[in-house]
């Protein structure tokens, strides 16, 4: 729980030190971002489309992590720190006290899907309902049970062997347990996802036996900058760096297409995990450095329905892990044609307890409506006070009894539209 504690501390200081310099990307305009993974990519960092980064944080923590959904069955592994999974061939669970290892290094070698966050390296070998690859489920009770035992590769090289041994759906508890290879030190663990079903996943460390919790709340974030093991042309895994989008996050990629390309409604809006990926890069072995060719172009639709243009324009490599991008809001949810923010915000105080006060400027004679929603989108406020008389306006908004989180605060008229972010807490 300790690691819990740390990163939100660090998601609540970055939030803190970029919060005076936050606008929503305008329209039109393409902001120039960065991001720093660390010397050996050491750390993952969350990005949020309206806000930037949400938190970054070390990936080599964990090894597994259960996905928190009740419904769900999926379980990966850390592959991008080094983690292996091998399904022990030479037996079902009845194997657990003879597991035998010779032959292990022509054992075939699970990951993640590239593609599917749901299809995680434990369940790959699924052949269809109800059987999701660790284990198979139960009509009646909904539960899963497992049939079958893992070796795993730890993230420091040590082996471990483990076997997930079911998951109370309803209750939302996976049982396993795990123990050396000889059969020494076996733990059964207990892990109760409700307490983090904020999260997609929650970790667990083989190493040093514990939960981890290492993502943010889902709703903060839409794509990561991280490693990852993807599948080459030859259908050989191999670890890369890129950008994976949470799940219902939607893009286009456009190649070969010039960076001033704006078309976002041509071609077909793909949600699966990697469509970002990592081949934006190419290694030039002549400088050896990494090159980002300009003719890559993509859009990204959030849960918010707003569209965001993104294109890549650097990539350090190991040394520092910088990666240099530009964004751009291209259109508003709903909408395809907002034009540029007219009315400039000030808002304070920023965090707020029980009421913001909103200050704005410009459009006169315009009709103004206010509005706080989450960053899934959802509307918690909305009120239309009044129109400018002067090109000002000064405005009250009670958010008592709104939960402590992110927030956005909305002033539209009937053509524009100007968004900056607010905290709220207690």
């Amino acid at each position: 729980m300790k690691q819990i504690s740390t990163f939100k501390f660090t998601a609540l200081l970055l939030l803190a030190v970029s919060l005076n310099n936050f606008t929503l990307k305008a329209q039109g305009a393409m902001t120039p971002d960065s991001i720093v993974m660390s010397a050996g990519y050491a750390n993952e960092v969350y990005y949020n489309m309206a806000g930037g980064v949400v938190l970054s944080g070390p990936r080599a923590t964990w090894d597994i992590a259960f996905r928190t959904m009740k419904m769900s069955s999926s379980i990966i592994t850390n592959d991008g720190a080094g983690v292996v999974l091998y399904t022990y061939p030479k037996a079902d669970t009845t194997g657990w006290a003879t597991l035998d290892t010779n032959g292990l290094s022509t054992w075939a070698q699970m990951f993640n899907d590239p593609t599917d966050w749901e299809n995680g390296a434990f369940s790959r070998n699924a052949t269809g309902h109800p059987d999701y690859g660790w284990g198979k489920y139960n009509d009646v009770t909904h539960n899963l049970t497992g049939d079958s035992i893992f070796v795993i590769k730890l993230r420091d090289g040590s082996f471990k062997k483990l076997w997930i041994v079911k998951k109370l759906s309803a209750a939302d508890v996976y049982i396993f347990k795990y123990a050396n290879l000889d059969g020494s030190d076996e733990k059964i663990i207990t892990q109760d996802l409700n307490a983090q079903i904020a999260t997609d996943f929650y970790g667990y460390s083989l190493q040093t036996n514990e939960p981890i919790g290492f993502q943010p709340p889902k709703a903060d974030w839409d794509i990561l900058f991280t490693k990852y093991v993807s599948v080459q042309s030859n259908g050989s895994p191999y670890p890369v760096i890129g950008v994976l989008s949470k799940e219902d996050v939607k893009v286009k990629h456009f190649h070969p297409v010039p960076l001033t390309y704006s078309d976002f409604g041509a071609g077909t809006w793909d949600s699966t995990r990697s469509k970002i990926g990592w081949n934006w890069k190419v290694f030039d072995m002549k400088s050896f450095t990494y090159i980002v060719p300009d003719t890559n172009v993509y859009f990204v639709k959030p849960e918010s329905g707003d569209i965001y243009k993104l294109y890549f324009t650097a990539f350090a490599g190991t040394s520092t892990g910088l990666i240099k991008f530009s964004v751009e809001r291209a259109a508003g949810a709903g909408t395809g044609d907002l034009k540029a923010d007219p009315i400039q915000l000030t808002i304070y105080p920023n965090p707020a307890i029980d009421r913001i006060n909103i200050n704005a400027t410009g459009a006169t004679g315009e009709d103004l409506t206010f509005t706080l929603t989450d960053l899934t989108g959802r509307q918690l406020r909305a009120d239309r006070p009044g129109r400018m008389a002067d090109g000002r306006y000064a405005y009250s908004m009670d958010v008592t009894g709104v939960q402590p989180g992110i927030y956005f605060v909305t002033v539209s008229t009937a053509a524009t539209k100007t968004v900056t972010k607010v905290i709220i807490t207690r």
